[in-house]
């Protein structure tokens, strides 16, 4: 026989709450954001690509000192992360990341509850830039990345990291992103939103913790 833990007021236990299958998100809704995100990743790598070497590789500027489309291919992670690293190494190793992150995405989903707004559209952006990343790893070993940004407050920001970490480089460049980057950012920021805002708020929460995880193989190189 299995006995319950009574509370400690003496009401009866009860069974924790479970998210009616009516009350979920679609997966249809799910497979069309990361859909969309997919095809606009893969367009806009191909573009880049096609432009850009067609212009000998030169960069084409859409803000002076800002924001450049710069063609760039990326062997490793998140800032170059493991990009010396043999093939037989790097390339296994982003792939199993990458099919886990997608793995969880999708179970997670499937236990969210509709008010859960931020994490409905969070995840299938995490899940669409993901997927157009792990495109490029398994069919280029890289990934293309194309959009190239300038600014000041990167600037002092690296100044800032460099007092601290004394081999950091300083410079007004964010690493080269993709729109696979975009989404994936976008996402993480909106299941932090979740996180932050549905307890506060005394919205149903998805029956597994929900933590933003960013796959380090998708994140700006």
């Amino acid at each position: 026989r299995c006995w319950r833990r009574q509370p400690s007021d003496g009401s009866p236990s009860r069974p924790a709450a479970s998210v009616p299958p009516q009350s979920r998100p679609t997966f249809l809704f799910l497979g069309i954001v990361a859909g969309v995100s997919l095809f606009l990743d893969i367009a806009t790598k191909a573009w880049a690509e096609v432009t850009v070497s067609a212009r000998g590789f030169e960069p084409i500027e859409v803000i002076d000192h800002h924001l450049s489309i710069t063609l760039a291919y990326n062997r490793g992670g998140a800032w170059g992360i493991f990009r010396d690293a043999g093939e037989m190494v790097r390339k296994p190793f982003f792939v199993v990341v990458s099919v886990a992150a997608i793995l969880f995405i999708v179970s997670l989903y499937g236990r969210l509850h509709r008010s859960q707004k931020s994490l409905t559209w969070g995840l299938p952006l995490v899940l669409g830039g993901a997927l157009g990343n792990l495109s490029d790893r398994i069919t280029r070993s890289q990934v293309i990345d194309f959009i190239d940004y300038r600014a000041n407050w990167v600037m002092h920001l690296n100044g800032f990291v460099h007092k601290y970490v004394s081999s950091w480089t300083i410079t007004d460049h964010w690493p080269t992103f993709n729109v696979a980057d975009i989404a994936i950012c976008v996402g993480v920021g909106l299941m932090a939103v979740d996180m932050f805002t549905a307890r506060k708020n005394g919205q149903p929460v998805a029956e597994a913790p929900v933590s933003p995880v960013l796959p380090i193989e998708t994140r700006p190189s």
